[in-house]
């Protein structure tokens, strides 16, 4: 239950919507009325039986405090929630209460009204991925020839270029919105078994009222009931938690690239966004911390569910139980990351100068590779990364530019002339298939589009 004060912070209005536990009960009653209706439809259930339960649809008639009370001593929702249900329609038609709930147990209501939400909890994150994808190519194209340090360790080393930076990370967001659509087919089924996942309780008709439950819900029915295996709403879980973690990359490199001392990009600005309590002159990266710390905590959380699978026979004890406030809090988390990531992404400041001055700071260290490549095909790769080594720690020791150098080494001029360094030294030659793998993700773009 989002209901604590840093809520805004780590969730969305609509995700808190979604995973409301007044959504939840409204979710409860449509199972509910949709098993009436299939009850009704196989002869199980008094004529009107189905309609009787619509007028309660939006659960208004639910006791919140009175339901939350009784669960304690139920173990669960769907005990008193029924109790309620009941109570409320035979006030309207004595015969329709006498079917309400029958044949299907506690957890089936729970679990479907799960799915429920996740329905639309899954369709939420996927709009966003759509919107995050535009957002990100426009920043690809917009940046594709934009030069800056490529970084291994966190040192400088020869340059790419922004575009390809965020091509990278388009292309892994693609990767999990194929992943979480695969996924959802699996995961989004009608729970529905009875006390033991047999439905004895509806004899021969079970197969009947089943299939007609899934229809009213517009649900897929399961192979067979999955109380106590759920590694298909495991792996959406799973799903996310990854895609989180690439928000999560998405805003370690935007944050690294905002440190006062290299300042090549910034979060969108905003009167009062990113300032400090003591410090005026700060601009701090909001929205990323947001971002990280979503997919510091999301990893652990489907820990939960992963070691929650361990269910007992046909209906578990402690473990169900313990699946459920980690599914809404990580769907809310992952809504929450990706909202400050379209953020950054539609309105990011780049500084292309700023990019420029750092790979000229370097005096030409960071095209080294680039001059060893060229020299070993005259002399072989271990001779020439030897002579530019010497070159580089030269360079270093002197403070001086490696083209200086490289132009004192008789060596070196005796295969290389001073153009052709100056040009190998050039950080616009030394770019590799950047822009074809750039037109890759472009070119997926566009086959979609």
């Amino acid at each position: 239950m989002a209901t604590d004060s840093i809520s805004p912070l780590f969730s969305t209005p609509e995700m808190d919507r979604v995973f409301s536990v007044a959504h939840q009960l409204r979710q409860m009653t449509r199972f509910e009325w949709a098993l009436s209706a299939a009850l009704e439809s196989a002869g199980l259930a008094h004529a009107g039986a189905g309609a009787a339960i619509e007028p309660f649809l939006d659960a208004a008639f639910v006791d919140v405090p009175s339901l939350f009370l009784e669960a304690r001593q139920a173990g669960n929702l769907a005990i008193p929630f029924v109790r309620q249900l009941t109570a409320a329609v035979r006030e309207r038609h004595e015969e329709a209460a006498r079917s309400v709930h029958f044949g299907a147990t506690s957890q089936d209501v729970l679990d479907t009204a799960l799915v429920l939400q996740m329905r639309e909890a899954i369709a939420l994150i996927l709009a966003d991925i759509a919107e995050l994808d535009k957002s990100l190519t426009r920043q690809v194209r917009a940046h594709a020839g934009t030069i800056l340090a490529g970084r291994t360790w966190l040192q400088d080393g020869p340059p790419v270029t922004l575009g390809l930076k965020i091509a990278g990370w388009l292309a892994a967001l693609r990767r999990h919105r194929q992943r979480l659509e695969a996924v959802a087919t699996r995961a989004l089924v009608l729970q529905f078994g009875g006390a033991v996942g047999t439905l004895a309780a509806l004899g021969s008709d079970g197969a009947a009222v089943s299939a007609a439950v899934a229809q009213k819900l517009e649900l897929q029915e399961a192979e067979l009931p999955w109380h106590t295996h759920r590694d298909n709403l495991v792996e959406v879980a799973a799903a996310l938690g990854m895609l989180a973690g690439t928000l999560g990359k998405v805003a370690r490199d935007v944050s690294l690239l905002m440190q006062t001392e290299v300042a090549e990009v910034l979060e969108p600005g905003a009167e009062g966004r990113g300032g400090s309590s003591t410090m005026p002159h700060k601009r701090n990266p909001v929205a990323s911390a947001v971002i990280l710390a979503a997919a510091a905590r999301i990893p652990g959380l489907v820990s939960t569910l992963l070691a929650a699978m361990t269910q007992e026979h046909e209906r578990g004890v402690g473990n169900w139980q313990a699946e459920w406030e980690v599914y809404p809090e990580i769907f809310r988390l992952t809504a929450a990351a990706l909202d400050r990531t379209l953020e950054i992404a539609r309105g990011m400041e780049v500084f292309p100068g700023q990019m420029a001055a750092h790979l000229d700071q370097t005096r030409g260290l960071a095209l080294s590779e680039a001059v060893s490549a060229a020299l070993a095909r005259h002399m072989g790769k271990e001779h020439a990364h030897e002579l530019i080594h010497r070159a580089t720690q030269l360079a270093l020791a002197e403070h001086r530019h490696l083209r200086e150098i490289l132009l004192a080494m008789p060596e070196i001029r005796e295969h290389l002339s001073e153009e052709e360094i100056g040009q190998l030294l050039d950080p616009r030659n030394y770019l590799g298939s950047a822009q074809r793998f750039i037109d890759r993700v472009l070119g997926e773009t566009d086959a979609v589009r």
